[in-house]
């Protein structure tokens, strides 16, 4: 079976928007993240298993709001006992699988319901204040978290500081929404979509 992208007919490489006369890497850069695996583990709130000591890809748990990460995997903190992991390691769910039993631990696969958008450039917060509510500006590198975008529940990961770079994750079935939300307010400082 092909896995479909929910953007396949949307997101179109080119420059859109004011991009005239401005430098080509000072435009902001939006691109459709594929062939992820995405995971998340919950733990049970009458579980007593102790988290400390378990790592995944030789990574912690991270804390309240806080993104652990390597070169091939991501660990986001969710909410207590809540984490999401993302991973090129397409092997990583054997060995999630190994260290959380299923009587202490729910574990999804969400590698295919969930439409992820990287947006890359010194104005990427400017763009997220436009349909988010969240206060991003004390938000950087190894941060996350959850909030709406023009009513589309995301969860937004903050890759970098230099240049400014976000991950935002929203359910499958509101990626083309989400995307042209987003695109469209990209459109007055220009930017470039990037395969």
């Amino acid at each position: 079976m092909k896995n479909i992208s929910s953007l396949h007919n949307i997101h179109l490489p080119g420059k859109y928007g004011d991009y005239e006369n401005k430098n080509n890497e000072k435009l902001l850069k939006i691109s459709e993240i594929k062939n992820l695996f995405l995971c998340q583990i919950v733990k049970y709130r009458n579980s007593d298993f102790n988290i400390s000591k378990v790592k995944i890809d030789n990574l912690s748990l991270p804390s309240e709001l806080k993104t652990i990460f390597n070169n091939s995997t991501r660990i986001l903190w969710m909410g207590p006992g809540n984490w999401l992991i993302t991973s090129s390691n397409k092997e990583i769910l054997k060995e999630i699988n190994d260290k959380f039993n299923t009587k202490d631990f729910a574990i999804t696969d969400l590698s295919h319901s969930r439409t992820i958008i990287e947006i890359e450039g010194d104005l990427t917060y400017e763009v997220i204040k436009k349909g988010c509510p969240l206060n991003i500006n004390y938000r950087g590198e190894g941060d996350c978290a959850n909030s709406v975008y023009h009513a589309i529940t995301i969860t937004i990961d903050f890759l970098k500081n230099n240049p400014k770079t976000v991950r935002i994750f929203s359910l499958r079935s509101f990626g083309e929404s989400l995307y042209e939300s987003l695109t469209d307010a990209c459109l007055e400082y220009g930017y470039k979509a990037i395969k």
